[in-house]
Protein backbone atom coordinates (compact mmCIF):
# COMPACT_ATOMS: atom_id res chain seq x y z
CA UNK A 1 0.00 0.00 0.00
CA UNK A 2 1.19 3.51 -0.71
CA UNK A 3 -0.41 6.90 -0.35
CA UNK A 4 0.47 10.52 -0.98
CA UNK A 5 0.13 12.21 2.42
CA UNK A 6 0.13 15.70 3.84
CA UNK A 7 1.67 16.29 7.25
CA UNK A 8 0.39 19.17 9.38
CA UNK A 9 1.99 20.63 12.50
CA UNK A 10 -0.13 21.74 15.45
CA UNK A 11 -0.10 25.42 16.34
CA UNK A 12 -1.23 24.63 19.91
CA UNK A 13 0.60 21.44 20.88
CA UNK A 14 4.38 21.08 20.54
CA UNK A 15 5.64 18.09 18.57
CA UNK A 16 2.12 17.07 17.50
CA UNK A 17 1.41 16.24 13.87
CA UNK A 18 -1.51 15.10 11.72
CA UNK A 19 -1.00 12.88 8.67
CA UNK A 20 -3.81 12.87 6.10
CA UNK A 21 -4.44 11.70 2.57
CA UNK A 22 -3.25 14.46 0.22
CA UNK A 23 -6.49 14.46 -1.78
CA UNK A 24 -8.83 14.37 1.24
CA UNK A 25 -6.96 16.89 3.33
CA UNK A 26 -8.68 17.56 6.64
CA UNK A 27 -12.18 16.48 5.56
CA UNK A 28 -12.31 13.41 7.83
CA UNK A 29 -10.56 14.93 10.86
CA UNK A 30 -13.10 15.49 13.68
CA UNK A 31 -13.81 19.14 14.48
CA UNK A 32 -13.16 18.47 18.18
CA UNK A 33 -9.64 17.30 17.37
CA UNK A 34 -8.98 20.35 15.20
CA UNK A 35 -10.09 22.64 18.05
CA UNK A 36 -7.47 21.05 20.33
CA UNK A 37 -4.88 20.82 17.54
CA UNK A 38 -5.21 24.44 16.48
CA UNK A 39 -4.87 25.81 12.97
CA UNK A 40 -3.03 23.07 11.04
CA UNK A 41 0.17 24.28 9.40
CA UNK A 42 1.24 22.17 6.43
CA UNK A 43 4.87 21.11 6.84
CA UNK A 44 5.34 18.52 4.09
CA UNK A 45 3.90 16.19 1.55
CA UNK A 46 5.32 12.70 1.18
CA UNK A 47 4.73 9.44 -0.61
CA UNK A 48 4.22 7.00 2.24
CA UNK A 49 4.77 3.26 1.82
CA UNK A 50 4.61 0.52 4.46
CA UNK A 51 8.39 0.14 4.47
CA UNK A 52 9.15 3.87 4.79
CA UNK A 53 11.13 4.71 7.92
CA UNK A 54 9.57 7.51 9.94
CA UNK A 55 11.15 9.14 12.98
CA UNK A 56 8.38 8.58 15.52
CA UNK A 57 5.70 6.50 13.87
CA UNK A 58 5.27 3.16 12.17
CA UNK A 59 4.45 3.78 8.50
CA UNK A 60 2.10 0.80 8.30
CA UNK A 61 0.10 2.07 11.31
CA UNK A 62 -0.03 5.56 9.75
CA UNK A 63 -1.39 4.16 6.49
CA UNK A 64 -3.96 2.00 8.30
CA UNK A 65 -5.23 4.93 10.38
CA UNK A 66 -5.51 7.16 7.32
CA UNK A 67 -7.44 4.42 5.51
CA UNK A 68 -9.79 3.71 8.44
CA UNK A 69 -10.14 7.08 10.21
CA UNK A 70 -8.97 9.59 7.62
CA UNK A 71 -5.97 10.74 9.67
CA UNK A 72 -3.09 9.68 11.90
CA UNK A 73 -2.29 11.76 14.99
CA UNK A 74 1.36 11.74 16.07
CA UNK A 75 1.80 12.81 19.66
CA UNK A 76 5.06 13.94 21.27
CA UNK A 77 7.20 11.27 22.90
CA UNK A 78 6.76 10.75 26.65
CA UNK A 79 8.98 12.97 28.73
CA UNK A 80 11.62 11.46 30.94
CA UNK A 81 11.09 12.01 34.68
CA UNK A 82 14.32 13.94 35.07
CA UNK A 83 13.22 16.39 32.37
CA UNK A 84 9.98 17.27 34.16
CA UNK A 85 11.84 19.67 36.49
CA UNK A 86 12.79 21.84 33.52
CA UNK A 87 9.24 23.23 33.38
CA UNK A 88 8.89 23.82 37.10
CA UNK A 89 9.80 27.01 38.93
CA UNK A 90 12.51 25.79 41.30
CA UNK A 91 13.89 29.21 42.22
CA UNK A 92 12.52 28.92 45.80
CA UNK A 93 15.08 26.18 46.49
CA UNK A 94 17.87 28.71 46.34
CA UNK A 95 16.49 31.44 48.61
CA UNK A 96 18.12 30.02 51.76
CA UNK A 97 21.59 29.80 50.26
CA UNK A 98 23.96 32.27 51.89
Amino acid sequence: MKRLCTVYKSTKKDETYLYTDRLEGLKRVPKELLEIFGTPKEVMALLLTEDKVLGRADAKAVLEDIENKGFFLQMPPPREDYLLDLDRDTSARYLDIS
